[in-house]
């Protein structure tokens, strides 16, 4: 009975050998290490958070491919704690029907291709292999085929990308020298050009005088010059009028020389002649229009009509003239007027000195302008200082959107984003749709993950200059659209606009880019070269900017030693020194 049963069992084997033999699928098993595969990228390559797509070519040799068989080939990455299988491919011998499939003869063999989806990338995936797991199945008998390593990954150099996004901050407006003017006028009589002692002891006069005084009596005063505009009214001969406005020129200046050699007013510079500047109008047709369309002239509008149409000023004074009953209102109420000089003291303040400033920025902080304590905080480089300053700002000027900006702007510096996003709301609330603001907003949205918010806000900030639009390449690279990025970053020279450079193909460009950047000393810059050297083959930049990258921080070697970019040098005797 026993050697009944042993008989039986080997002619079921005998008779599942036969079938499989038969169906093609053994020999398509036995020589699947001679189907030929090529993946392109490989090392497989992460941009924009995910894992990017796969192209995935095959050859199946002559008489290998079962003419009934259906293969399905699914790529699969392997990665530390777990794997993900992608699409898959289905392959069909030439006499399968109703499967859809890309054919592959069996006499004369067959290639295949195929792309796998995005899928996205975990941090776990940044040590992985891709392989081909395929199954072959003829009606309801199947058979699976060794798996093979097709790939290995994954590489993640756009992670690189650095936190370098630039804030704004709200700038002072402070001005060591602020240029003012005051102005007085002299009136003369008709036909005159002797100036009135009643004229010089107008409220007008006095006043000006007054505010000599006290600028006299402030060091940080200087006089610089006097303007002195002289005219005539457009009534009278025009040579006479010129006579008349020179002369008028002449007597103001006169009086104010003496005016500024008082002892409560001198002014040494004032009494010499170089100080005035005189200029001198014969006819003062457009101060005529000025009063003209101020006055209450019952015609006014036909004397306006009258300037308009001829542009002769003899013409113009008799077809006024023949107005006689609205010339008599205009000889009383507007030609008195223009018979002036007009007089503008041209004066600099000096402001605090920066040393005064620091030091009441220090006690009496509340004794400066906005102006002043913004400005204070500029001559500090130590940050807590500059966020002391900044807060007392805010304390002492708090509707000024600048002072919440900048204390947000130093909370950024100190990597303490909610309190600068707090300060920066606050910033918007006092300033609606203010570029600078909106730009900081977006850096806290970015550093927060939104990325599209950030762009939003960044797009919504270009107004401000360039630094929205340099953010805006960060989020580019994040999100893998190289070519924008560059383009945002434009003549940059940073380690960000060269990895974009990098990512973007243009490993020369990124060399350069960081030779001429500040960070070209830095380890990571160095780090970023030898990828560069990697991605043009070149072993010798490969290793010698590792080695500087190594040396100014150990870290790195671990990080290359695992990282996909330089899985072609894992060999390299040079390489290995390194990171072994």
């Amino acid at each position: 009975m026993k050697k009944q049963s042993l008989q039986t069992l080997g002619l079921a084997f005998v008779a599942v050998v036969g079938l499989t033999a038969c169906n093609g699928l053994g020999k398509l098993v036995k020589n699947a290490d001679k189907i030929t595969y090529k993946v392109t990228p490989d090392p497989v390559e992460m941009h924009g958070d995910s894992i990017a797509t796969v192209s995935i070519s095959g050859t199946y040799p002559a008489k290998l491919f079962p003419k009934k068989a259906v293969v399905t080939v699914t790529p699969v990455l392997k990665y530390n704690g777990g794997e993900k299988a992608l699409k898959p491919v289905t392959l069909i011998g030439e006499k399968v029907e109703g499967t859809n499939g890309q054919k592959i003869a069996y006499k004369a063999g067959g290639n295949f291709s195929h792309t796998t989806d995005k899928v996205a990338y975990t941090p776990e995936m940044k040590t992985a292999t891709l392989e081909l797991r395929a199954s072959g199945a003829v009606k309801s008998k199947s058979k699976e085929l060794p798996a093979k390593k097709v790939a290995d990954g994954t590489m993640v150099t756009s992670l690189l990308v650095k936190a370098d996004d630039k804030a704004i901050i709200g700038k002072d407006n402070f001005q060591k020298i602020v240029p003012q003017t005051t102005n007085t006028n002299i009136f003369f009589t008709i036909n005159q050009s002797q100036v009135r002692g009643s004229e010089m002891t107008s409220a007008e006069n006095k006043a000006f005088k007054e505010y000599v005084t006290k600028a006299v009596a402030n060091p940080n005063v200087v006089f610089k010059s006097m303007n002195v505009s002289a005219y005539a009214s457009p009534d009278g001969e025009l040579s006479r009028n010129a006579d008349l406005a020179e002369n008028r020129a002449k007597e103001a200046t006169k009086a104010m020389m003496s005016m500024f050699k008082d002892k409560k007013t001198k002014v040494d510079t004032a009494s010499k002649e170089g100080f005035y500047n005189k200029v001198t109008t014969a006819e003062d047709w457009d101060g005529f229009k000025k009063a003209m369309e101020a006055s209450s002239i019952a015609d006014k509008d036909l004397i306006l009509r009258v300037l308009t149409m001829y542009p002769d000023g003899e013409v113009r004074e008799k077809e006024i003239k023949n107005l006689s009953k609205t010339y008599t209102e205009v000889a009383d109420q507007i030609l008195p007027k223009l018979r002036r000089a007009a007089l503008t003291l041209n004066t600099d303040l000096k402001s605090r000195t920066d040393e005064q400033i620091m030091a009441l920025a220090k006690s009496t902080y509340d004794s400066l302008s906005v102006e002043e304590i913004l400005y204070a905080a500029t001559l500090t480089n130590d940050i807590n200082e500059k966020l002391d300053i900044y807060k007392k700002a805010e304390t002492k000027y708090g509707s000024d959107w600048r002072t919440s900006n900048n204390v947000g702007y130093i909370y950024l510096m100190q990597n303490k984003l909610n309190d600068a996003e707090a300060q920066f709301k606050k910033a918007d609330g006092l300033s609606a749709n203010n570029p600078i603001v909106k730009n900081n907003l977006g850096i806290c949205a970015r550093w927060k993950g939104d990325r599209k918010a950030a762009m939003d806000l960044f797009k919504s900030a270009t107004s401000a200059g360039s630094e929205p639009t340099y953010n805006m390449g960060i989020i580019e690279i994040q999100n893998g659209n190289y070519a924008a990025a560059v383009a945002n970053f434009g003549a940059e020279n940073t380690f960000n606009s060269a990895l974009a450079k990098l990512m973007n193909g243009n490993a020369d460009g990124a060399m350069s880019t960081i030779d001429n950047s500040a960070d070209k000393d830095a380890a990571l810059s160095f780090y970023l070269k030898a990828v560069a050297g990697a991605r043009q083959g070149k072993a010798d930049v490969l290793v010698n900017n590792l080695k500087s990258a190594i040396q100014k921080d150990a870290s790195f070697k671990q990080m290359a030693k695992d990282d996909a970019e330089f899985i072609k040098f894992r060999e390299n005797a040079d390489f290995k020194g390194l990171v072994n």
